[in-house]
């Protein structure tokens, strides 16, 4: 007599085919092409001398960029507002991002403070780039920072719930 298949072990089963037939197509085939795995030759017939790889530019802010394109350079400025101040606080950060050439108006930051009147955990800040944002949040008692890129809200900014005013 047969024992019967059970659902589980058939899914299972096929998980594993589909994810060896995965690997599998991942392989390589083939032989490499002659120019990826030769030396280059000079004249003479002597190896040339390998390419020396290059140093990444540094970031920098790229003025009608998006979000995406600006964001290693918005962490590189917060991260040096950090490293000066450790206990950084919002305005810290929004001076920054000024300072580095970053326009004022698209900026939102949290308050320092809770509704209550004590510290915040973390303040999140961001800069609006056309329909897309960087966003910024810093908790200086050990959530450290952490930034990501975001489409823009419907209501045109880019942080939900209360903001503070940036007027000075």
């Amino acid at each position: 007599m047969r024992a019967p298949v059970r659902p589980a072990a058939v899914l299972l089963a096929g998980a594993a085919v589909a994810g060896a037939l995965l690997l599998s197509a991942c392989t390589g085939v083939g032989e490499a092409s002659p120019s990826a795995t030769a030396p280059h030759t000079t004249a003479s017939g002597t190896p040339a001398p390998s390419p020396k790889p290059t140093a990444s530019a540094a970031p920098a802010l790229v003025p009608g960029g998006t979000a995406e394109q600006n964001l290693a350079f918005f962490d590189a400025v917060n991260r040096a507002t950090i490293a000066a101040k450790p206990g950084a606080q919002g305005r810290d950060f929004i001076d920054g991002l000024v300072a580095a050439g970053f326009t004022k108006a698209d900026m939102q930051v949290t308050p320092d403070t809770t509704s209550i009147g004590l510290k915040a955990a973390s303040i999140q800040f961001s800069v609006k780039f056309g329909d897309s944002c960087v966003i910024g949040q810093y908790g200086p008692d050990g959530s450290g920072y952490t930034s990501l890129t975001s489409p823009a809200l419907a209501t045109g900014g880019c942080l939900i719930g209360r903001t503070r005013p940036i007027d000075w």
